[in-house]
C-alpha cells in the first residue's frame, strides 16, 4: 500500500549521493563533540545532578517526601509516568505503522524517534520502581516468590499488573527494532573506522553485517517482522496505561473514553517531542539537507489532527458527565474548570486544543521558530492534561470531610527533574556516538527521490 504525501518537494535536499550521506551522517560519529553538543551535554548532566539529589532523599526517606497525601495518594509520580510513555509512542508510530504503510519521509526522522522511545519508556519506568520507596525492599517483595506466608502472587485483575507487561513488552520489541535497524550503519562506521579500538566497537555492534544479498534480506525480513508486531503496541500500551484509571470508580476517571483519548494523546505528545528533538538535531549536526521543512510540515500536520482528536475527546468528557446524570461525575468536571486547579485546566486547554490549531496556517507550520515553539507548549499542555486527569479527580472525592489539596514539595520537581536530565544526557550521548539519521534507508531513497546516486 503505497501513500503519497501532500508536501511536494525532494526529503533529501543538497544533491547528495551516497558517499555525501555517509559522509554527513558519520561525521558527527568520528569526529571531536562540537561546542554545541558539550555545552547541550554540561547542561544536562547539571540537570541529571541536581534531580539525582532528590533521589537520593526519596530512596532514604521514602516516599513521605513527596507531597502526596491521605486524599491525593497519586500525584507527580504517575503524572510523570503515563507523560513519558505517551513520549515513547511517536518512535513506534514513524518506524513501524509508517513503514508499513512505506512512507518514505519515515526515514530522516525514524532513528531519533525509536532512540527517543527506548529513553522515554525507562524514564517511565523510573517512577514505579521510585514509588516503592526503598527500592531494594520493595522490589523484593513485588515478586512472586514462594515464602513462609505463602505464595505472594501478583493480582492479575489489577490494570497495574497489565502495565507491567505492556510496557516490557513494548520496550523490548522497540529496543530490538532499533537495534536491527542500526547494524547496516554500524557496519558503515566499523568499514571508515581509523583506529583499532572503534573499530572493534563497532564492529561487535555489527554482528558481521557484510551486505551482501542474504544479509539485506533477513534485514529486512525482521524488520517487516518487527514492524508488525510494534504495530499493535501503539495501541495497546497506552490503551492499558488509561486503564489504570478507567477500571476505577472515581468520578472523573471511571469513563470508557480513556483508551482511543489516551492513544491520541500520546501520539500528540510524542510527536512534539520529536518535532523539539529534530529541530535542535538539525541545527546542532547540520543535518537541514536530511530533517527538511517538509518533514516538519508533515510532522506538524499529524499534530494538527491528533490535536483536534484531543480537543473533541475534552468536549465528549464535559458531554457525557452531563448526560450521565450522576451529580459525582457532574461536578468532577465541574470542579476541573472552575476549582482550586482551574489554572491547570485552562494551560491544558490552550496548549493542546487551541496552539496546535495554529499549524493550519502554512507559514507558521513550515517555520522552524515557531514550530519549536508550540511542540514545547504542546509537551507543557500534555504534562498539565495528565497532572489535571490524577490531582483534580483525587482531591475532591465524594466525602467533602476528605477534601484535600496537593501541593508539591521540591523533591517532586527534583525527581521530574532527574528524569528529564536522563533522558536528554541519554538522547545527546546517542547522537553523538551513534549515527542519528538512518544511512541505510537514506541512501534507497536517494534515485527514487530524483536525486543522484
Amino acid at each position: 500500500m503505497q501513500i503519497s504525501s501532500p508536501i511536494r518537494e525532494p526529503l533529501i535536499h543538497g544533491g547528495k549521493t551516497m558517499h555525501d550521506v555517509s559522509e554527513d551522517i558519520c561525521r558527527q560519529v568520528e569526529g571531536k563533540p562540537s561546542k554545541g553538543w558539550m555545552a547541550g551535554f554540561a547542561v544536562s548532566l547539571a540537570i541529571l545532578a541536581i534531580g539525582s539529589i532528590s533521589v537520593v532523599a526519596l530512596l532514604w526517606d521514602g516516599i513521605g517526601v513527596w507531597g502526596l497525601n491521605k486524599t491525593v495518594g497519586w500525584a507527580w509520580d504517575i503524572t510523570n509516568f503515563v507523560w513519558w510513555v505517551g513520549i515513547g509512542h511517536a518512535g513506534t508510530l514513524i518506524s513501524a505503522v509508517l513503514l508499513l504503510f512505506r512512507q518514505k519521509w519515515r526515514m530522516s526522522i525514524n532513528r531519533a524517534a525509536e532512540a527517543m522511545t527506548i529513553f522515554a519508556v525507562i524514564c517511565a519506568l523510573m517512577f514505579p520502581g521510585l514509588h516503592m520507596g526503598r527500592l531494594w525492599l520493595g522490589f523484593y517483595w513485588a515478586l512472586p516468590l514462594p515464602n513462609t506466608f505463602g505464595s505472594l502472587w501478583v493480582n492479575f485483575n489489577s490494570p497495574l499488573l497489565w502495565d507491567v507487561f505492556a510496557i516490557s513488552t513494548y520496550f523490548t520489541v522497540s529496543l530490538v527494532f532499533w537495534y536491527v535497524g542500526l547494524i547496516p550503519d554500524f557496519a558503515t562506521i566499523r568499514d571508515r573506522a581509523k583506529s583499532k579500538v572503534s573499530k572493534a566497537i563497532y564492529g561487535g555492534l555489527a554482528m558481521g553485517w557484510m551486505g551482501g544479498a542474504k544479509d539485506w534480506s533477513r534485514y529486512e525480513s525482521v524488520s517487516l517482522i518487527l514492524a508488525g508486531l510494534a504495530t499493535p503496541l501503539v495501541l495497546s500500551v497506552h490503551t492499558i496505561v488509561s486503564m489504570d484509571f478507567a477500571t476505577s470508580v472515581i468520578p472523573g476517571w471511571h469513563t470508557t473514553i480513556f483508551p482511543p483519548y489516551f492513544v491520541a494523546g500520546a501520539i500528540f505528545s510524542g510527536f512534539a517531542m520529536v518535532l523539539t528533538l529534530m529541530i535542535v538535531t538539525r541545527k546542532l549536526f547540520k543535518l537541514e539537507d536530511y530533517i527538511t521543512i517538509g518533514h516538519i510540515e508533515l510532522m506538524n500536520i499529524v499534530i494538527i489532527v491528533t490535536g483536534s482528536i484531543v480537543g473533541i475527546a475534552y468536549i465528549t468528557e464535559f458531554f457525557i458527565a452531563w448526560y450521565s446524570g450522576v451529580p459525582g461525575e457532574q461536578y468532577a468536571f465541574i470542579n476541573r474548570a472552575t476549582g482550586p486547579y482551574w489554572w491547570a485546566y485552562a494551560t491544558m486547554m490552550t496548549a493542546n486544543v487551541i496552539s496546535p490549531q495554529l499549524f493550519w496556517i502554512k507559514k507558521i507550520r513550515t517555520s522552524i521558530v515557531s514550530t519549536f515553539v508550540i511542540s514545547i507548549i504542546v509537551n507543557i499542555g500534555m504534562w498539565f492534561e495528565r497532572f489535571v486527569i490524577v490531582v483534580t479527580s483525587l482531591h475532591r472525592d465524594y466525602l467533602p470531610s476528605s477534601w484535600a489539596m496537593f501541593y508539591p514539595t521540591k523533591h517532586d520537581v527534583g525527581v521530574y527533574l532527574f528524569s528529564i536530565g536522563f533522558f536528554l544526557t541519554a538522547y545527546l550521548l546517542f547522537s553523538k556516538y551513534f549515527p542519528v539519521i538512518n544511512m541505510a534507508e537514506v541512501k534507497s531513497i536517494l534515485k527514487s527521490d530524483g536525486e543522484k546516486k
